[in-house]
């Protein structure tokens, strides 16, 4: 189901926008040339398929850029499902500055609202496992960080960091090229007190290693089942010793298969780059009706 709480809104859609219109339109688009300057149309959007919409905003910001007098009238909203056939909005203002940002509008929905979808498909399989978090990637498509994560969120799931600036992740290189699990740790420490750790273990006796340090969350990269089972009794145990929370996340070719054996191992956060990475296009589409020259 959609999170609950607001979804806030990434804050460079305009940027985003603006880039993308750019790209596509460059000089001037030539095409719309072809319809008299004046002309009204209305375009109704629709969805071919069962998914969850996302992606609203970008295409409000699209038209706005074009033409603030365009008007959309949005009959499904950012995380709400859509159904086969069903009508999205209607489109109603200029209609070479509509067919001038069709493209980039439906780029933008169809990308995000296939983002959206695929997590909810992976959270819809979590259902039963209401303490596991489902988690992104940074393998999301180039430009479009702020925009999947947000899609990420409205399909149900959380995000991780948003880039390499907000949290540490210290993996396999990061750990050889300081000597141990604890020296890069304490290297974090001293760069950027209070930033969350994560670690990348790829072993037992590397989860003991990380233990011993004050990270807040290890990651245990391709583990088998058992090996997450194992991983959890020996942490749930040093929880209880130390008197210090340290969260495990799943990681590693995670798919819907897989999914619920491996929250049920009792992992507090699997993570997926597949959520950004592999998502399908949602298919849409938008059709015209023709008003009177004006």
């Amino acid at each position: 189901m959609p999170q609950s709480a607001p979804i806030s809104l990434p804050s460079d859609i305009a940027l985003t926008v603006s880039r993308t219109l750019d790209e596509d339109i460059g000089s001037g688009d030539i095409s719309a040339q072809l319809i008299p300057p004046h002309q009204i149309a209305t375009a109704t959007l629709w969805c071919r398929e069962n998914a969850v919409l996302c992606g609203t905003e970008w295409v409000n910001e699209v038209f706005r850029q074009l033409d603030d007098a365009i008007r959309i009238n949005w009959l499904t909203q950012d995380s709400e499902r859509m159904s086969t056939n069903s009508l999205i909005a209607t489109i109603t203002g200029n209609a070479r500055a509509i067919l001038s940002g069709e493209r980039s509008a439906l780029n933008f929905l169809q990308t995000l609202s296939g983002t959206a979808t695929i997590t909810r498909e992976y959270k819809d399989k979590l259902h039963a496992f209401p303490h596991t978090q489902l988690l992104d990637t940074r393998k999301t498509i180039p430009g479009l960080r702020t925009a999947q994560k947000y899609a990420v969120a409205c399909g149900g799931g959380n995000n991780h960091r948003m880039g390499l600036y907000d949290a540490f992740l210290i993996k396999e290189n990061h750990i050889a090229a300081a000597g141990s699990i604890a020296n890069a740790v304490a290297a974090a420490q001293q760069f950027a007190p209070g930033r969350t750790i994560e670690i990348e273990v790829e072993s037992i006796e590397e989860l003991h290693a990380a233990l011993n340090t004050v990270a807040d969350i290890i990651l245990l990269d391709n583990f088998s089942l058992s090996q997450l089972q194992q991983a959890v009794t020996i942490t749930q145990q040093f929880i209880r010793m130390k008197k210090r929370n340290v969260l495990l996340e799943a990681s590693g070719g995670i798919d819907t298969e897989q999914l619920q054996a491996i929250a049920a191992t009792g992992v507090d956060r699997i993570s997926i780059g597949a959520l950004t990475k592999h998502l399908r296009a949602v298919d849409l589409s938008l059709r015209f009706q023709w008003g009177d020259n004006q």
